[in-house]
């Protein structure tokens, strides 16, 4: 996920709603989630969850959610969420003790990326919640960034672009939003394919690798390292973008080797419960109607159809 760079206002206190029937393990997740520093909700089944929801939309940053409930259960929860365009981009971790690998798929396929296997592991469930509640902040920074770039952007017809830097990479990807019809919807995709062009592409950090560097916290750190040093200085990522009569077009390309591709246009349900991996998948899913690498993938192509422009 994308640590960014922007100058934001002093942070609230998260929110997590925590939704579970069973009223000793709420009783034992709302402490656990309380005990990491987070501020909670809660709600003993989905129809209880949807109505706090509603009311509370604006303030909660991630749903804990069980899978199996009474009433209303976890998957038609999550499918109210996706529904609804207020809700749909609060991140749902979801518990539960279904762990076949077919059924967090389903989960997955249904807007969950992020998943938890009873019982719940603290250290687990501590760097599942930072990776949601940072996925909410990179949101809300990018979303407050789209606001400072609204021009007659439509008339962009053909541009392109080098960049260097997280920030570079961070900043691109607000003005190029604005580009396509629906800023909101792309913008964290276009942020996820630039990061990983500096990050993975360029600088050369991969899957395991960026997984210590996060939970060790020195993710942005070592970039800013790497990118001092003679062998990375002068790495760039190119970027064009195209307006054509069938769609709206963002290609990027790294100076890396490229990487297993393949292994991330969805989220593999092994690796649901980590904190990161998934951002290629949502760009996938949510962002653009289709991406496409080259074969040895440290070129990427984002595209939006003009027929279809969802409300966001």
């Amino acid at each position: 996920m994308i640590h960014s760079s922007y100058t934001s206002p002093p942070k609230k206190q998260p929110l997590i709603l925590v939704v579970d029937d069973d009223r000793i393990l709420r009783m034992m997740l709302l402490s656990m989630v309380g005990a990491l520093g987070y501020a909670v909700l809660e709600a003993s089944n989905g129809k209880e969850a949807i109505d706090i929801l509603l009311e509370q939309k604006k303030n909660i940053d991630a749903i804990l959610l069980d899978r199996e409930m009474p009433v209303m259960d976890g998957m038609q929860l999550t499918m109210r969420m996706k529904e609804h365009a207020q809700l749909r981009n609060i991140p749902i971790i979801m518990q539960t003790g279904a762990d076949k690998p077919e059924q967090i798929k389903q989960g997955i396929d249904a807007g969950v990326f992020y998943y938890l296997t009873k019982p719940v592991n603290q250290e687990i469930l501590k760097s599942v919640l930072l990776a949601a509640v940072r996925e909410v902040e990179q949101q809300y920074l990018l979303s407050s960034e789209l606001q400072k770039h609204k021009t007659s952007f439509q008339l962009i017809d053909t541009c392109r672009f080098q960049l260097r830097t997280l920030a570079e990479a961070e900043y691109l990807a607000t003005f190029l939003a604005n580009c396509f019809p629906q800023p909101e919807r792309t913008v964290s995709g276009i942020a996820e394919l630039l990061v990983n062009a500096v990050e993975h592409g360029n600088m050369g950090i991969d899957y395991n690798e960026k997984t210590r560097l996060v939970e060790q916290g020195n993710w942005r750190i070592e970039i800013e390292r790497r990118q001092s040093l003679a062998e990375y200085r002068q790495k760039r990522v190119d970027v064009m973008y195209r307006k054509k009569p069938e769609g709206f077009f963002v290609t990027i390309k790294d100076e890396g080797k490229g990487f297993e591709w393949k292994n991330y246009l969805q989220v593999d349900p092994s690796r649901a419960s980590h904190s990161h991996g998934r951002g290629i998948a949502q760009a996938n899913a949510i962002s653009f109607d289709k991406i496409t690498f080259n074969d040895s993938g440290n070129e990427v192509t984002g595209f939006v159809g003009n027929e279809k422009i969802l409300e966001w």
